[in-house]
């Protein structure tokens, strides 16, 4: 994988690294079932998680016998078993996203590349959908590791244009990605209708959901006093303020509010959530956070 262009998106040294690490997404399942997760792990997919009780049309091969010696009742052994994971990864693509230094949408794509080339070495499925409120473009789904080298020149033909509507944006993702997984969204969620109406079409199946906020630093903490012109990079609506100490600090308690908000809502409902600022360094978030919070092991 030479090349300038992507190394930017993935640098060897971090390759190195992504190449020790898979997806972790597992489901509470009676028995063994076929569809053992084809990786490099082989045989370490199925183990014993827990028991419930027998009801009539359950598989008797599962049953704990000696159990029931004990305790004169039927109880059903559950497993832990890894699948043929799919990864479905939505990357907002609007103009919004090019604002920053460094701009968001390439911290977006680095991290979606990185994600994808994890599953990608394990032999999972994973696709990749580019989009804002103009256009789509689709990396369909695709396995093994013949498919990185597709799969980073995809996304570096990615570029940020439109404007943002993750409303319609992430009701098309979840009905074209209807199977379970792993639903990976990354954005700015510096949409004016909200994130409530667009994150709730994921919130319809059994999928672990992976929940990316990414700002810059300019938004964060603008650097900017005086009176200025601001303009809406996407509407391209002009708008005269004079940026003051208090309207930094109003500016601030709504960020905050945003943030919070995304945070609270995606736990509240059993989302997986993560505030990841342009500036923060790559191998922080998959090599530190996502292995600590389970996402990647």
């Amino acid at each position: 994988m030479s090349g300038p262009t992507n190394e930017l998106l993935l640098d060897p040294q971090l390759i190195r690294q992504l190449e020790q690490l898979e997806l972790a997404v597992r489901r509470l399942r009676a028995g063994r079932t076929h569809g053992e997760k084809r990786s490099k792990r082989r045989g370490a997919g199925t183990e014993f998680a827990d028991y419930r009780d027998y009801v009539q049309g359950d598989d008797p091969r599962f049953v704990d016998w000696n159990v029931y010696g004990r305790l004169d009742r039927l109880f059903l052994k559950l497993f832990h078993e890894e699948e043929d994971l799919r990864l479905a990864v939505y990357l907002d693509t609007s103009l919004s996203m090019g604002f920053g230094e460094p701009k968001k949408i390439l911290f977006g794509k680095k991290l979606a590349a990185a994600m994808a080339y994890v599953a990608l070495v394990n032999l999972d499925r994973a696709s990749i959908e580019a989009a804002n409120g103009e256009r789509m473009e689709r990396f369909q789904p695709a396995r093994g590791r013949h498919q990185i080298w597709r799969l980073l020149e995809f996304l570096d033909g990615v570029k940020e244009q439109g404007g943002t509507d993750l409303h319609e944006g992430l009701r098309q993702f979840a009905l074209r990605n209807a199977q379970p997984g792993m639903k990976v969204v990354i954005s700015d969620f510096l949409d004016k209708r909200g994130f409530s109406g667009a994150l709730k079409w994921l919130l319809r199946g059994p999928d672990e959901v992976i929940v990316i906020q990414i700002l810059s630093p300019q938004e964060i903490k603008p650097p900017i006093v005086g009176d200025v012109t601001l303009e809406d990079c996407e509407d391209g609506t002009p708008v005269e303020v004079s940026i003051t100490g208090g309207l930094l600090k109003r500016y601030d308690v709504n960020l905050r509010a945003l943030v919070g908000g995304l945070r609270d809502y995606c736990r509240a409902r059993g989302l997986s959530y993560f505030y990841a600022p342009s500036s923060q360094s790559l191998e922080r978030i998959l090599l530190d956070t996502f292995r600590r919070t389970g996402v990647l092991r």
